[in-house]
């Protein structure tokens, strides 16, 4: 299990809302969660797989954009 963390344009949870079905969707995925509070809005996601570009791409598809963070 790999954990990935980005910089996103997802803003509120109404964005949430947007990129849900996307995300959820995404084979691989366990589990997901952007923390509104952060200035980045850093969307942390759990990965079987570890391939950011599948995220990047599925929130590019609803209009959001999304930066890989490096690793602490």
């Amino acid at each position: 299990m790999t954990t990935l963390k980005f910089k996103s344009t997802i803003k509120c949870t109404g964005c949430i809302a947007t990129v849900s079905p996307e995300l959820n969707n995404l084979s691989g995925i366990t589990h997901w969660e952007v923390d509104l509070e952060s200035p980045d809005r850093v969307l942390t996601v759990e990965s079987e797989s570890g391939d950011p570009k599948q995220v990047i791409s599925a929130l590019q598809a609803v209009g959001y954009q999304a930066e890989l963070l490096p690793k602490p």
